[in-house]
């Protein structure tokens, strides 16, 4: 009677591992191609948050502010949200009457809102935009793009929820509603 050899099985399981690996290998690089295109936000929350001097454009006078600039630091104690956005983006043309809403409902609770206007000049006008839209909380420019590089936004709107100890503790990108960045600025406080 004839029979065949005995077939190994290490080619076939050095070829299994070999393919998990493979497989492993792939997911793992999709995995950072992936990652690499969001903002590198986490590197930001549980730091302080870096400070900016920045023209004040509209609602100074909320914060019983005459002068013509406005800085971080000067807001320290308080629970701040800043709003980086544009005057042209749909969706943060959306969320700022949310953000004026959670401005007048936190506002005695220690909390400011700021909006960080990125507009490139001649793009549009933030201080006329909080007149017409009747925005109630402070808005600064960042004409020079130095702020927004320092909070690495790459995505508008862009919200950063910095602690009364100066610390950011949370970082969202695109709009969000009245409950969500409710529960953000509770972060803060």
């Amino acid at each position: 009677m004839l029979t065949d050899p005995p077939v190994s099985r290490e080619p076939v399981a050095l070829r299994d591992t070999l393919g998990a690996l493979g497989i492993v290998l792939a997911v793992l690089v999709g995995f950072g191609v992936y990652a690499r295109s969001f903002p590198a936000h986490g590197a930001l929350v549980g730091r302080q948050a870096p400070d900016f001097r920045l023209g004040l454009v509209a609602n100074g006078a909320v914060l019983e502010k005459t002068a013509a600039t406005l800085s971080l630091q000067e807001l320290r104690g308080r629970a701040v949200l800043l709003d980086f956005w544009a005057t042209w983006c749909t969706h943060c043309r959306a969320e700022a009457p949310v953000l004026d809403g959670v401005s007048r409902r936190w506002r005695d609770r220690g909390v400011t809102v700021v909006g960080i206007d990125m507009d490139s000049p001649g793009q549009g006008d933030p201080g006329e935009y909080a007149v017409r839209h009747g925005l109630s909380y402070p808005i600064v420019r960042d004409a020079s793009g130095e702020a927004s590089r320092e909070y690495r936004v790459e995505e508008l709107p862009t919200l950063v929820v910095v602690s009364r100890a100066g610390v950011v503790v949370a970082v969202r990108t695109g709009a969000a509603d009245a409950s969500e960045i409710d529960r953000l600025v509770q972060l803060a406080l």
